[in-house]
């Protein structure tokens, strides 16, 4: 197996010699320095908040007034639900309604052939 030879320390010497002379032609902060915190921008500095935006956010639930719910409702939860279940169980009548007649109609079709051949004299 071919193994990678380690690069030779004249190499080494090479790249960190390159990075030292990157690291001096560019003024960054060392880790010991501290940082201006007026010089960090906050969001209000690069967003203005504007009437339009804020009336644009929805209000949170415990803000909104009960008599200016959206979806309050007359009716009683209890109905609501009995009357979805119901439009549930219709949909399923009719999608399955069709299938469970022409398995009816074919099952009566076979009994009925076997009657008829039973019956009659050979």
């Amino acid at each position: 197996m071919d193994k990678d030879l380690p690069p030779r320390p004249a190499h080494l010497m090479n790249d960190l010699e390159s990075i030292r002379q990157l690291l001096d032609k560019h003024d960054l902060p060392m880790l010991t320095d501290r940082l201006d915190q007026d010089g960090i921008p906050v969001l209000s500095d690069v967003v203005v908040p504007s009437i339009e935006r804020l009336s644009a956010i929805p209000p949170l639930l415990d803000q909104i007034e009960p008599e200016h719910a959206p979806f309050q409702d007359k009716e009683p939860l209890e109905a609501i639900l009995r009357r979805e279940a119901h439009l549930i169980l219709q949909q399923v009548i009719n999608e399955f309604a069709p299938k469970v007649e022409a398995e009816l109609q074919k099952r009566l079709d076979a009994r009925l052939e076997e009657l008829i051949k039973q019956r009659q004299p050979v």
